[in-house]
């Protein structure tokens, strides 16, 4: 009676609990952490969003159960949304599924889709639910290149010749969590002609579709013809529109999939609070300059960070979107780990940044740096490191196996 359950099992130690437990401490103690760590948008909702919350809770209509798929409105606005913003035609009672977040529908479409035995391609490093969702799901995972270019696209090819069975499914994340790259249309026509060509189902992440700094907006893969054939694709309020306390998501694409998705969902839950339901359409629905506003303050603070960064001497690539920096351990404390590098960051700049090693074993020469604080407490942070930076703060060797095995 003391072992663990079969799914536990199956999942690995928690990457981040060291560096949030060494961070709760450090708080404890009253010491002032600049916590740059967690994706968690710091910015409040727009208010036009908010005085629609508070217009539908106080109609006492809406306090009943809601609709597990979404309610109406929402979905004809996200297809609304799918319509301006990438020339994508969904049809909202068939191709749209409102979720708890891109989160959550990502994890009951792989309790809907996968079992033992199941083979799914997955980015390393990646966002852990890509991997973690099929893995407690039952399936397996075989990783892949994180980069949207031949390599990822070869080892698709690789993984579907030489895989007893076939895989089901290939994940993909542009803009990427954690590592900010972007895919081209260019690259999303051959993805979709060689899963075509496989029979692979291709379960593409976009939450990150609106925070992007140059001049050209990241591609859906839903604008390949064809791609709706086998794609479901995952949204979320949370970036976009600053609510990810909300928690309101929503997967579009093959009506297949999407009808799989709902069913399961069906018996899992009644769907968010109808009032959210509504904020959430009149945020699709309603003026977007709330959205140029939050790239200008994400650009802004990317610069601060970078620029400061590279002053301190680490140098770090400015990322094209997303709200991350993956940023590579300087040389000199590289045999630490991401573990141990976030924790002597931690102790010794008093800043807390994400440990590679939690999206993947291919992760762990990196950090991710989220762009969650304003200009003053970064520019706190910058002071803290390059402080950091310029003292010989390197641990032994050995600390290395000591950080990950932890």
């Amino acid at each position: 009676m003391t072992e663990d359950f079969h799914r536990i099992r199956r999942l690995p130690p928690y990457v981040f609990a060291e560096v949030n437990a060494a961070k709760a401490k450090a708080r404890a103690a009253a010491e002032d952490i600049v916590d740059l760590g967690m994706g968690n948008p710091d910015s409040p909702t727009p208010p036009h969003i908010v005085a629609k919350l508070i217009e539908a809770v106080q109609d006492p209509r809406t306090h009943r159960y809601s609709q597990s798929k979404g309610i109406p409105g929402l979905r004809k606005a996200l297809a609304g949304y799918y319509a301006r913003r990438f020339g994508v035609k969904l049809d909202p009672e068939t191709e749209v599924v409102a979720t708890l977040g891109s989160k959550e529908g990502l994890a009951n479409l792989a309790q809907a889709i996968a079992s033992p035995g199941d083979t799914i391609l997955v980015p390393n490093p990646s966002y852990p639910i890509h991997q973690f969702g099929f893995i407690i799901a039952g399936a397996s995972v075989r990783s892949i290149p994180y980069t949207p270019d031949d390599s990822m696209l070869a080892a698709i090819d690789r993984a579907v010749k030489h895989s007893v069975p076939a895989p089901t499914a290939v994940i993909v994340n542009f803009p990427s969590n954690p590592t900010a790259l972007v895919a081209t249309i260019d690259f999303y026509r051959e993805l979709v002609a060689l899963c075509r060509r496989h029979n692979l189902f291709i379960l593409s992440d976009l939450a990150y579709a609106e925070l992007y700094y140059g001049d050209v907006p990241p591609p859906s893969v839903l604008e390949v013809p064809g791609a709706k054939d086998i794609t479901v694709e995952f949204t979320s309020m949370s970036k976009t529109y600053n609510m990810p306390g909300w928690r309101m998501g929503f997967a579009a694409g093959n009506p297949r999939l999407i009808a799989a998705l709902a069913r399961v969902k069906s018996y899992l839950d009644y769907g968010a609070f109808t009032p959210i339901q509504v904020a959430a359409t009149a945020a699709l629905n309603g003026p977007q300059d709330c959205i140029e506003e939050m790239r200008v303050l994400y650009k802004d603070r990317r610069e601060v960070l970078v620029k400061g960064l590279k002053a301190a001497g680490w140098d770090v690539p400015a990322p094209e979107a997303s709200m991350f920096l993956w940023a590579p351990i300087p040389e000199r404390f590289r045999h630490l780990g991401s573990v141990g590098f976030s924790k002597l960051l931690l102790e010794k700049a008093r800043v807390a940044v994400a440990p590679g090693l939690g999206f993947g074993e291919h992760g762990d020469e990196h950090v991710r740096i989220a762009l969650v604080e304003n200009n003053h407490r970064i520019r706190q942070a910058l002071r803290g490191i390059k402080s950091f930076l310029a003292g010989d703060n390197a641990a032994p060797v050995d600390e290395k196996q000591e950080a990950v095995s932890a």
